[in-house]
């Protein structure tokens, strides 16, 4: 077994505050290669999708369905993040890959990202168990308050789903609960170095700010489900194929294939970025 299992206390910690962050859970060398092939990777690039802020600021991301045989597939399959994403997951069926996204802020001109939750968006997908939603987020480089990192309202995933609406290009929550929010529980900076690892509930509330730093913020977030948790409006299939687990090792050892074969996003395809009508009675800002 992996000897990266959560341990009962950072299981308690996630159920009581919706996250935990895990120092160290990738080694340096692996956060490197993952940095350096995301910088070098011509499918990344000619995949990635420019969402605007409600300032006009651009955020990209990278998003692909099945992980294949590249390194990215590997840490998403690898063994360490399998076993710790099924001991949170609230199902005892097989964990499955929903999707995973290669976020990129660059300098100066990286766009924030709104107060929002994952099944903000994830619920248009019409997915039935938030608990068993899930996110891991991989720090390629420094993730700090000056480069855009991330912010988490602490707890708020008991809120439940929170109502959201359409904020630039990107779905984000309604402001008058997430202000309630912040009155009441406590707004944690999440700062990670390469290899750390942020893993939260699919209600949590988070956000970050623009990059108006010098430096880059990239990271690589990996989303699960159980395979017991039925997705009526998504037309992927990773999200309902267990994960073929692959061992830690593969990351910095197996031989990778190019990233092209994957089956990237394509914008007009996402069901949480079209409207429903509802979106225009949230208040956003």
């Amino acid at each position: 077994m992996s000897n990266t299992q959560l341990s009962t206390n950072q299981i308690a910690a996630y159920n009581k505050d919706g996250y935990i962050v895990i120092k160290g859970f990738c080694s340096r060398p692996e956060a490197e290669k993952l940095y350096q092939t995301a910088l070098q990777d011509d499918a990344m690039k000619k995949n990635a999708l420019d969402l605007n802020d409600q300032t006009g600021k651009k955020t990209k991301l990278s998003l692909w369905f099945t992980p294949g045989d590249n390194v990215f597939g590997y840490l998403t399959r690898s063994e360490k993040m399998v076993t710790s994403v099924a001991s949170l997951l609230d199902s005892t069926a097989p964990v499955c890959h929903f999707h995973s996204k290669l976020m990129q802020k660059e300098p100066k001109v990286g766009g924030a990202w709104e107060w929002h939750q994952d099944y903000g968006y994830w619920y248009k997908n019409q997915f039935m168990f938030p608990d068993q939603l899930i996110s891991v987020m991989i720090a390629l480089t420094p993730a700090n308050r000056a480069n855009g990192g991330l912010q988490v309202i602490k707890g708020s995933h008991k809120l439940g789903r929170v109502n959201h609406g359409f904020s630039g290009e990107q779905v984000g929550a309604d402001m008058v609960m997430v202000e309630n929010a912040l009155k009441t529980m406590e707004l944690v900076y999440c700062e990670l170095e390469p290899g750390d690892a942020l893993i939260f509930h699919s209600n949590l509330l988070h956000r970050s700010e623009a990059n108006l730093s010098d430096h880059p913020r990239w990271s690589i977030i990996s989303c699960y489900s159980s395979q017991s948790n039925l997705a009526y409006s998504e037309n992927s299939t990773s999200w309902k194929t267990p994960v073929k687990i692959v061992p830690d090792n593969a990351i910095l050892e197996w031989e990778t294939s190019d990233a092209a074969a994957v089956d990237f996003l394509v914008k007009e395809n996402d069901p949480a970025l079209k409207e429903t009508g509802w979106e225009n009675k949230v208040k956003t800002v």
